[in-house]
């Protein structure tokens, strides 16, 4: 009788806690994602910001989290950021960065309109993925610009975050 009583408390305690910890998540818009656990060669998306790798502060991924939030409120556009240690299985970053777009399905599911920003400081690569919907305006040529003359100038500083917000605020500008 002691050992029920001592496991429905302790099953009550976890379920405190876990409803407890899930109050501050926010949904993201990631449109292919099903209730169901599905088998992924990526990691399951944490939010806008998934920076595996470690390259960004707390109260950095806060700022970049707010400013991608708010543009999303404001156009419907998503923005993905993840930075990862390691593209294997794939070959290079290229193939890495649209195979996560997909799976994760960034953007929305009615107008494609989703951006995804692939960083691997290990290796100093980056990657920006778009949307069909979205390379209508963000070309591969835009894109890249963007890439050469805002983000690499502050990551040969080793500015990341600088690198980043500044980049995705000219995105939005030219989205």
């Amino acid at each position: 009788m002691k050992k029920e009583k001592v496991i429905i408390i302790l099953l009550l305690i976890i379920t405190v806690f876990s409803c407890k910890s899930r109050e501050n998540e926010k949904e993201v818009v990631f449109f292919n994602k099903s209730k169901e656990v599905v088998q992924s060669k990526f990691p399951f998306p944490i939010g806008y910001v998934n920076d595996y790798e470690d390259v960004f502060a707390k109260e950095e991924e806060e700022k970049l989290e707010k400013l991608i939030d708010d543009y999303e409120k404001e156009s419907t556009n998503v923005i993905a950021v993840v930075t990862i240690s390691s593209y294997d299985p794939y070959k290079n970053i290229e193939d890495y960065s649209l195979a996560l777009a997909n799976d994760w399905g960034v953007g929305r599911k009615d107008k494609n309109n989703g951006l995804t920003i692939v960083i691997n400081k290990l290796k100093r690569e980056i990657r920006i993925s778009t949307g069909l919907g979205t390379e209508k305006t963000l070309t591969d040529e835009i894109c890249k610009k963007v890439i050469d003359s805002i983000i690499i100038p502050e990551f040969k500083n080793e500015n990341y975050y600088e690198g980043v917000e500044k980049g995705i605020r000219s995105l939005i500008k030219q989205w």
